[in-house]
């Protein structure tokens, strides 16, 4: 039987493929960022602070040893970055035990990718037991990799993460849509040299040269994906 699905390495006519789909986790695929700022909030409470609301704008989208040292300092805190790091995330691993919330368009989008083969990996600064944790609501079958914020030398927004997936994948890092919510994000994709879809989630994002802004993931979708190869900004 003949299959309609179009072949992995199907070309545009001008010459460039999609090679493959990089996503970020938090804020992006699930609709998690104000989850961690609840979970900070509440960890700092139980500290004897209170967390200014502008400063959610600061920890977005970083790794965690970024944004909880910039909190601990803001703050005074008397507390080590390293126990600081186990009570965020076993906050936040609670905090999606109860509910996850997929962002909208995100289980169409897996699903589509998914049914054209499309090699697809999940990228976050979030650590491994996060990433595994959310993967049981994602769906691992999904991804043919994921890297973590605490498996690379340098996370977001260094490109290392971005350059590990594609390298992982066996891909060109210029050929790979990256799909992202945040500016930490999107640097590090293109400084990987990868094309960008912003999804802001918490701060606007502007478009840019190889970076469309769109409001939803409800706007990406396969053709779309392909279609940012042919573009020559």
């Amino acid at each position: 039987m003949t299959s309609t699905v179009p072949a992995l390495g199907t070309r545009t006519a001008e010459g460039s493929a999609l090679q493959a789909v990089l996503l970020d986790m938090d804020g992006t695929l699930v609709d998690t960022e104000g989850f961690w700022w609840d979970v900070e909030t509440e960890v700092f409470a139980s500290l004897g602070h209170t967390l200014d609301d502008s400063w959610r704008h600061v920890v977005v989208g970083g790794p965690m040893t970024r944004s909880a040292g910039f909190l601990i300092e803001a703050t005074g805190a008397d507390i080590t970055l390293a126990e600081l790091s186990v009570l965020l995330n076993d906050g936040f691993e609670q905090r999606i035990g109860r509910d996850l919330p997929l962002m909208p368009g995100a289980a169409r989008l897996l699903a589509e990718l998914s049914a054209h083969e499309i090699p697809t990996a999940l990228v976050s600064a979030s650590h491994r037991r996060i990433i595994d944790r959310v993967l049981k609501s994602l769906g691992p079958q999904h991804f043919a990799l994921t890297v973590a914020g605490d498996e690379v030398p340098r996370t977001k927004p260094h490109p290392d993460p971005y350059l590990a997936a594609a390298a992982g994948l066996g891909v060109d890092p210029a050929r790979c849509a990256v799909v992202e919510d945040t500016a930490t994000g999107v640097a590090a994709a293109e400084a990987a040299g990868c094309r960008v879809v912003a999804v802001p989630s918490v701060a606007p994002i502007t478009p840019a040269a190889r970076r469309t802004v769109v409001a939803s993931l409800e706007e990406v979708d396969l053709p779309f994906l392909r279609g940012l190869m042919t573009h020559t900004r």
